[in-house]
């Protein structure tokens, strides 16, 4: 799954000279194919295109379900064209082209939904499909109006990852679910030595606001109103502040150090370094910190004192291109790329159906574990879901958060994003 959300505005016009070169034909649209036994000249053979921002073994896990898929599916090759960075440029090239690949991974629904075919009768009508085996809650995000325009096929929510062996070291026993802000405040500061340069924990010098939504609903804010319409008393509530100051506070104390800055180490390398003791993440780092011989545990994120746990999800999913000839045999290879055979193969996303993570016993893992709670306390739906400005409002909100973290105060400094924002949603 795409790495990190990423808020993207794109350009309103584009040459058609950038569209003509990025666009191209079929055969010359980049990537990796699945050959069919009909080979690429037989005019029987249907070709259809699937769109990745995976690379590396990812990317290779997609090429082996395309081939089966292939097997399944004579007279079908189906072209993995793998975009990487590129993958929102040349997916925005491709629909103003009116030439976009079949079938994409996709997230940003607000951007592209307009150039999607809309999937509630494929979904609903499909008993193969087996809808009520997902996880209900990642249909959320793939539905704006109404309409689904993804099927889910990868996500992960936010844990805290602690470093066993520092734990043991300091003498204070491995944080449980339930614990509060205050355990962990309290905690960061005793594993702090900054004799050793060793930190209780890492704050990013560059957030990504969509993260921290798990923060501020936790504490009962929001960047935006329900119907996402206003953002002052929202953005800027005492509620919001307080999240985000907390992490500010942090650093000033000294229980924190900033991470991933210019000429700074990302956080995870810090981890791995055994250099700070709690780290909040997806699932993405998790393989590593464990080829780096790191005893790591995870665990579901803290509460604020008389509030519930909210989380927020970071969700891969399926589409398929309003403009596509070959919706039908798009919507099949969607089915087997969420079938259980084809999870369990995509050993880099976590499971998303309920049957497969049963089986393979996930949410009894310890490590895994808190992955699913936190899917079940992520109900609350994302900002960028809610106003399709919110690419402008973002940019304001993302440079308070910065300021924050290197010293200015949250409440000001959201006041102020607010005061530049709200001419975006008039």
């Amino acid at each position: 799954m795409k790495k990190k959300l990423t808020f993207i505005l794109l350009t309103t016009v584009v040459s058609m000279a950038a569209l003509t070169a990025c666009g191209g034909n079929n055969e010359s649209s980049g990537g990796n194919s699945a050959q069919s036994a009909g080979g690429k000249g037989s005019a029987d053979v249907k070709k259809l295109r699937f769109a990745t921002w995976d690379t590396g073994d990812a990317l290779k896990i997609e090429q082996d379900i395309a081939k089966k898929f292939e097997a399944d599916h004579p007279g079908t090759q189906v072209q993995v064209e793998a975009y990487a960075d590129g993958f929102d440029q040349k997916l925005a090239a491709g629909f103003g082209a009116t030439n976009p690949p079949d079938v994409m991974y996709m997230w940003d629904f607000p951007t592209y939904h307009r150039s999607l075919e809309p999937l509630n009768s494929y979904a609903d009508g499909d008993k193969d499909l087996n809808k009520d085996d997902f996880y209900s809650g990642l249909f959320n995000y793939a539905t704006i109006d109404n309409n689904l325009y993804g099927i889910p096929a990868g996500f992960t929510t936010r844990v805290v990852y602690y470093n066993k062996k520092m734990f043991d070291d300091a003498g204070i026993a491995y944080p449980k679910d339930g614990w509060t802000w205050d355990d962990f405040q309290s905690a960061a500061q005793k594993l702090t030595d900054k004799s050793k340069k060793q930190y209780g924990f890492g704050v990013r010098a560059e957030n990504d606001t969509y993260d921290l939504q798990g923060f501020v609903w936790s504490n009962g804010g929001s960047y935006i109103s329900d119907d996402g319409k206003t953002i002052d008393g929202f953005m800027n509530s005492k509620e919001t502040a307080g999240a985000i100051q907390m992490f500010g506070d942090m650093l000033k104390n000294g229980s924190a150090v900033l991470t991933g800055g210019k000429g700074q180490q990302s956080g995870e390398d810090i981890f791995k370094g055994g250099k700070i003791a709690m780290w909040e993440s997806g699932i993405w780092p998790l393989e590593s910190f464990k080829q780096a011989g790191i005893d790591v545990g995870t665990v579901e994120m803290p509460a604020f004192p008389g509030k519930p746990v909210k989380g927020v999800v970071a969700e891969s999913a399926l589409s398929i291109a309003k403009d596509s000839k070959q919706k039908e045999l798009a919507w099949e290879f969607i089915k087997y790329y969420v079938s259980s055979e084809a999870i369990k193969m995509r050993v880099a996303d976590l499971p998303v159906r309920v049957s497969v993570v049963s089986e393979l016993k996930k949410d009894q893992d310890p490590l895994y574990k808190p992955y699913y709670t936190m899917l079940e306390r992520s109900d609350n739906t994302p900002a960028f879901l809610l106003n399709d400005k919110w690419n402008e409002v973002n940019r304001q909100l993302s440079a308070a958060v910065e300021a924050v973290v290197h010293g200015s105060n949250a409440q000001d400094a959201l006041n102020q994003a607010v005061k530049d924002s709200e001419r975006y949603l008039k």
